[in-house]
């Protein structure tokens, strides 16, 4: 596992914090650690229960907004969202005595603003939680003790109910329940291509502006639980099929062509999408068109490929190799994240990573560290290198974009039809013959099934 840093420096300045409004202090009085925390920054495991009160504000104290997030986020793997709101919510009517009459007004005006920041903290990074209707009773019943407050508290509860209508005007909409037109995932995690519409317009549009073409914000919802609930990946299952459907449509392109040169221009041109796509550090598109370019029926082409200019083609492919756990790839994207982080414009803060590979690290890391250790803590070490890994994702997600979209482009995503395997095979042994008596025996069987000849 990567070296993980303490939860108290997990996150750097320019990090991720959805919650805080430009300008906005942290109601934190003190930079003292919660109840039963101890001393200092390391926080590598604690049970369950002094983790939960760790994460309860009082009068004078607020925990860490890196903390916030991190359990948070990993506290549903031990106990659901509901039932740690409802300990949250007695834990603090307990120790603030919410439940006496009449209240202490002096103590809840300083208590108010603490509770309300983890309430409106919660409710805007993890909006999905409040889709049950028993989270939405805790946090009703919570923000009814504290109402006597001032203007600043008010504003606070405002944000924190306005998140909450979002919420029940989204409840239509199954999470699970994502079409696969083009329209769900995000324009800037991927590239385009053409066909008609290539051969049409590659006079007039060239490789920066087909990629700007699509840079929208990622409607894309990492933040919810899909750790045991299968139902709730539906998003993650959504970009995993643009995924592939941008490979076989890198691949129909260039398949498609009668003549040779024609397959080669439409390689160039992906070629020079592709470097754009790795100059904007939109490596998810990348990957896509690499491996489009890559599929067999693509790369047997010789003489077609014997056209084209591959020393760009070869130079990316190496920015993509797997060799070394991607070791390239990764020293590439730190060079993004850190070009990101330091950057003026929207432009250069755009981050789109290899987005199987993120996924697939995030998986290792949950099941190759146990949530638990021996004596029955838990693991907090992992979760926090797990919230590094999501926090830096979501920063990159909320990176506003700066291109304009093409419509035209988009319109063709939503319609240009893409050759299955078989499709890609058959068209590729009809731009250049087959060289072996295997693949003769291949294409004959594909004249005979796909075209109905003999």
């Amino acid at each position: 596992m990567p070296q993980t840093l303490c939860s108290s420096t997990m996150f750097t300045p320019s990090g991720f914090s959805p919650h805080l409004v430009p300008g906005e202090e942290s109601p934190q009085d003190g930079p003292g650690p919660g109840p039963g925390i101890p001393e200092g920054p390391q926080l590598t495991s604690a049970s369950l229960d002094t983790l939960i009160q760790h994460l309860v504000p009082t009068a004078d104290y607020y925990p860490e907004k890196a903390y916030v997030f991190t359990f948070l986020l990993s506290s549903r793997l031990f106990i659901p969202p509901h039932e740690l709101l409802s300990r949250v919510c007695q834990l603090c009517i307990k120790q603030q005595q919410l439940d006496q009459i009449p209240l202490d007004t002096a103590k809840v005006r300083k208590f108010g603003p603490k509770i309300l920041q983890l309430l409106t903290e919660w409710t805007e990074t993890f909006p999905s939680d409040f889709q049950d209707e028993e989270m939405v009773g805790h946090l009703k019943d919570i923000i009814r003790r504290i109402a006597p407050c001032d203007e600043n508290q008010q504003k606070k509860r405002n944000r924190c109910v306005h998140t909450l209508q979002c919420v029940f005007l989204q409840r239509g909409d199954s999470a699970g329940e994502f079409s696969e037109n083009v329209t769900v995932i995000s324009p800037l995690f991927r590239c385009v291509s053409c066909s008609s519409f290539f051969q049409e317009r590659l006079s007039h549009i060239g490789p920066e502006e087909f990629v700007q073409a699509f840079a929208q914000k990622d409607p894309l919802d990492t933040t919810q639980p899909c750790f045991s609930d299968q139902k709730k990946t539906g998003n993650l299952e959504a970009y995993v099929k643009w995924f592939n459907r941008l490979c076989y449509l890198v691949a129909t392109e260039i398949c498609m062509p009668a003549k040779k040169k024609q397959r080669a221009q439409v390689i160039e041109f992906f070629i020079d999408v592709a470097r754009e796509c790795f100059n904007i550090g939109n490596f998810n598109s990348l990957m896509a068109i690499i491996s489009g370019m890559n599929m067999s029926p693509v790369s047997r082409l010789k003489k077609t490929w014997g056209k084209v200019k591959t020393a760009k083609f070869f130079i990316l492919e190496h920015q993509m190799d797997p060799t070394g756990n991607f070791y390239n790839y990764r020293t590439a994207l730190r060079g993004a994240a850190h070009r990101s982080q330091t950057a003026h414009s929207n432009r250069e803060k755009i981050v789109i990573p290899f987005f199987s590979l993120l996924i697939k690290d995030i998986y290792f890391l949950n099941e190759g560290c146990a949530n638990r250790l021996p004596n029955g803590h838990v693991n907090f070490e992992k979760f926090v290198e797990l919230a590094r890994q999501v926090g830096e994702f979501m920063t990159w997600k909320q990176v506003e974009c700066p291109f304009e979209e093409e419509r035209s482009i988009l319109h063709y995503l939503h319609t240009a039809p893409i050759f299955n395997e078989d499709g890609l095979y058959l068209a590729s042994y009809e731009s250049e013959s087959p060289e072996n008596q295997i693949e003769k025996d291949r294409w004959k069987t594909l004249r005979s099934t796909i075209l109905g000849k003999t």
